[in-house]
Formats: C-alpha cells, structure tokens, sequence
C-alpha cells in the first residue's frame, strides 16, 4: 500500500487570535459594523467604525507569531492525556507548522502523552495557515475590505473560494501546496502512522483533495463543519480499497477536551 496506515490530523489549541475572535462578538460596536456591513455598506457609519475597531482589536503579532492563550495550553493537554489514555497508537512520524500556535500545541500534547517524543518530527511549510496577506494587518476581513474597498468588491465578484487577498492566497493555493504535502506522505512514509498538527483550512484542504470536494462542498464544510481548536480528524489506510489502497475518513473533527 501506498499510503500510512494512519493519518492523524489535529488542528492546534485556542489561539489570541481565536481569543480575539471572541472579544469582538462580544463588541456591541463590533455588532453594529457586522450587520451594517451585512445590510448597508455603503452607510455613513461603516468607515469610522472600521477604523476604530481596527485600533481596539489589534492582536499586536503576525500570524505566524500568534500564540496559545491559557485555555488553549489546557486543550492541548487534555488532548494529549485523554488520547494516551484511550489508547491511541502513538505516531511514528509528525509533521507540525512552523507556526507558533502549532509548535506550542505539539509541545503541551507531548507533555501529557510523552510517547509522542520517540517520534520523527518534522516543521511542515506546507501544512501552514493560508497567508492572509495585507488583510493581516486589519485583523479582521470585513475591516479590510471596508477599509480597501476595491478587494471588497474584488471578493464579492470572485466569491470566498476563489478570491486571493493582497499577497496572500486563497482556497485553491492551500490546496495546491497541501496535494504536494500530501505526495511526501505516499513517497517517503508508506505504512508509517502519521500526526499532523496543523491550521482548519488545511485540514479541509486535505479532506477535500482525498474526498474531491468541489468549491461549494470545501465551503459548506467551512461553514458548518469548520474543525474546532484541538479537533482530531483520522483516516485510515485500507489496502484494498483502489489499485494500492487509499485512506478512508474514520473520525472527523473528535474532540478530546472540554470547552
């Protein structure tokens, strides 16, 4: 068989940004832009409160940089322990982004599962968030396309699969790097059991390269299924499924920890 005979796929722990996410919800100012920007655009009131949440709301770290907050140090633990104690087996190999937030989780999750430290490890480029480009610096997209409108009207004509912020990527470039990724795993780690610890959309990269998920099936499972923060998705190597077995979707978005 070509493929691992287990993928593992965890999407990392809460995250500021995540935090941040929440605070602005919790915004009546924020929940005025929202249904303005829903309903009336073009409203007197949209820019200013654009530039004003941007201030308020500002995260103060790339991307890159974001880290855990403290509740996301403890899903990341709870992940771990729960997974050592139901008896997971424990990878052979782990690809982790390079990203902060997903370096910290892999740590955390080593901490209550120390098993995982006899693994290979290897910093994945490949299996990073998609680049968000200039929007990065608004923290928030609806805010930078108020505040760029000709990318608000750029998304609104191409639609949220397709349209690429400013120096970043969209959908299908996630897709194209994870299919790459996802050539190493047929390469080089045939038979291996494999953890990857990763961002949502590469997750729904994956599945929609192995599932061949169509745009509006990649969005409806953005929208509704979206992987939660320490959700673990499982495929698993069958041999004789295809001409030299494929993976087949076992567990989609299990959570180990508590909210």
């Amino acid at each position: 068989m070509k493929w691992p005979t287990e993928l593992l796929l965890i999407r990392h722990a809460e995250s500021a940004y995540n935090d941040l996410k929440k605070k602005k919800d919790a915004d009546a100012d924020y929940r005025r832009f929202r249904e303005l920007f829903e309903t009336d655009r073009r409203n007197a009131e949209v820019l200013p409160l654009a530039q004003m949440l941007r201030e308020r709301h500002a995260l103060g770290c790339s991307d890159r940089d974001t880290p855990l907050t403290a509740r996301g140090e403890a899903q990341a633990r709870m992940t771990g322990r729960r997974m050592r104690e139901a008896g997971v087996h424990c990878p052979e190999v782990i690809f982790v982004s390079p990203y902060l937030r997903t370096v910290e989780t892999l740590r955390f999750l080593k901490e209550e599962w120390p098993e995982l430290g006899s693994a290979r490890e290897y910093r994945e480029e490949r299996i990073r968030e998609k680049d968000h480009g200039l929007a990065l610096l608004y923290n928030d997209w609806r805010i930078y396309h108020v505040m760029q409108p000709e990318q608000g009207e750029l998304n609104d004509l191409l639609g949220g699969y397709d349209y690429r912020f400013l120096n970043g990527e969209n959908i299908p470039d996630v897709r194209q790097r994870n299919l790459s990724w996802i050539a190493t795993l047929t390469r080089e780690f045939a038979g291996k059991r494999v953890m990857a610890i990763t961002h949502h959309l590469t997750i729904l990269a994956t599945r929609a390269n192995f599932e061949r998920l169509s745009p509006e099936q990649f969005l409806h499972l953005d929208m509704h299924e979206k992987p939660v923060n320490c959700g673990v998705t499982r495929y698993v190597g069958e041999a004789l499924q295809g001409n030299r077995g494929r993976l087949v979707l076992r567990e989609y978005n299990v959570k180990h920890c508590e909210d």
